[in-house]
């Protein structure tokens, strides 16, 4: 058997949704045409790439690294297709791209390089801000566009957005923790052990959204902006942490392994992708721009216009 950009397409719908029936319900196909889909490209890779909960689907450690090979083949053939289809070489300029910690650190660098190589003559200029001065940014036309979290736009009568990819968030545990073998995580459960909090990004806020109304607070043990310092404090027993699978490592800096879980009451995905100023005229390289990462994720996303 060989694999298609079909079982690519299928298998990255199912990472990102969660669930086969939303990954099938994006894609416009059966839900058994997903799941015989997948099992094929299990078979064919040899390895388990999904854990079945009750709640959907959560990649395993095989699957989490199969997924960025996956994420380069369909963007590599996107490349290829927009490279035959449109004039790249033509278009000249330079995108004021505004951009938050965790797009920078976790997300942007290898569609940008991707972009560079496509639109040779277009220069990206990155600016590092918190999420709000970006928002100020973008209305003022000091920034033609922006990579962040937007779920955590605010200013939605000002900007336009779409999103690229929903990065789902699990639970994060050391290794053998009791937690790990549970049939079912609650909140509650999370609540009753000492906690890391992100702050970088928002994600102490966005926490206390999902939180409020359950009845349940995390015990935070310590707040950090530091990714990695989350990472190796939950890999050495500290503390566990709710974080997006995007940031997601199976390993500390000492290596030492992080086990995930899904928690089964409702919480958001992180979702990243693309502002612009709603109104603006967007120029020819900008416009590339952001029709190139809109391509690379095959409009996994979709535009949100209030």
């Amino acid at each position: 058997m060989s694999i298609s950009l079909r079982h690519i397409r299928y298998f990255l719908a199912a990472a990102e949704a969660g669930q086969i029936s939303r990954a099938a319900m994006d894609l416009g196909v059966s839900q058994s045409a997903v799941t015989a889909a997948v099992k094929q490209l299990e078979s064919y890779v040899g390895a388990r790439l999904f854990d079945r909960h009750a709640q959907g689907v959560a990649l395993t450690l095989e699957g989490s690294r199969f997924m960025l090979h996956a994420r380069n083949i369909a963007a590599s053939v996107n490349e290829a297709l927009r490279f035959e289809q449109e004039p790249a070489r033509k278009i000249r300029g330079t995108v004021r791209v505004g951009v938050t910690y965790t797009v920078a650190g976790y997300f942007l660098p290898q569609h940008q390089v991707r972009f560079a190589r496509s639109y040779p003559d277009v220069n990206l200029e990155l600016r590092e801000a918190p999420r709000s001065s970006i928002e100020e940014d973008l209305i003022a036309g000091r920034l033609d566009t922006a990579v962040l979290l937007t779920s955590n736009i605010v200013n939605r009568n000002a900007l336009d957005s779409e999103t690229l990819i929903r990065s789902r968030r699990r639970l994060w545990l050391p290794l053998d923790h009791p937690l790990t073998h549970a049939d079912a995580v609650h909140l509650a459960d999370v609540a009753g052990e000492p906690y890391v909090m992100l702050t970088v990004d928002e994600a102490a806020k966005t926490a206390g959204r999902y939180w409020s109304g359950t009845g349940y607070r995390p015990r935070v043990i310590f707040e950090t902006s530091s990714v990695e310092a989350v990472r190796s404090m939950v890999a050495n027993g500290m503390g566990v942490t709710i974080l997006s699978d995007m940031v997601y490592r199976p390993w500390s800096l000492e290596g030492q392994r992080i086990e995930t879980r899904l928690v089964t009451e409702p919480i958001p995905s992180m979702d990243v992708g693309l502002a612009w100023a709603r109104n603006a005229d967007l120029s020819g390289a900008t416009r590339a721009f952001r029709d190139f990462m809109s391509l690379t994720f095959n409009g996994a996303g979709h535009v949100l216009a209030t």
